[in-house]
């Protein structure tokens, strides 16, 4: 069995951000070499996710508006953890949000449904924070 590993880094601009890293993955799956097994996509940042769904301007902007009315950054003060950094908020996101992926991998590529995209979410961004890719496999 076969086994690679590669990381992914952002700085995103905003502090909350969606990226389309399936193209990223499928770049590690093609380096790998691996054509039948598993590849596990995962944030390593507690303030971050890794998640699938459809890569649609409107469904990123309706995620904003939920994940803001179930965890409003605002007002700072709500939040226990707050102090050193005011980023409770952006804990309570991921939570939601997940933490990694797994995707089969069928004849070298990834067994995606139709409209399945990887995510890469970060919710307290403009800092460098990575994504690890684990392909296992034949």
């Amino acid at each position: 069995m076969k086994s690679y590993r590669k990381e992914l880094w952002f700085e995103t601009q905003n502090r909350r951000e969606y990226i389309n890293i399936t193209e990223n993955v499928q770049a590690a799956l093609a380096e790998s070499k691996v054509k039948e097994g598993l590849v596990l996509v995962n944030a390593m940042h507690i303030t971050a996710s890794v998640f699938i769904n459809d890569d649609e301007r409107g469904l990123h902007h309706d995620f904003e508006v939920w994940l803001e009315k179930l965890a409003p950054e605002k007002p700072y003060n709500q939040y226990r953890h707050n102090g050193f950094e005011d980023n409770a908020d952006a804990h309570l996101k991921r939570q939601v949000m997940g933490r990694e992926v797994t995707v089969a991998i069928t004849d070298g590529k990834l067994d995606l449904g139709p409209w399945e995209q990887i995510f890469y979410g970060e919710f307290d961004g403009q800092r460098r924070k990575r994504v690890l890719i684990k392909i296992i496999g034949e």
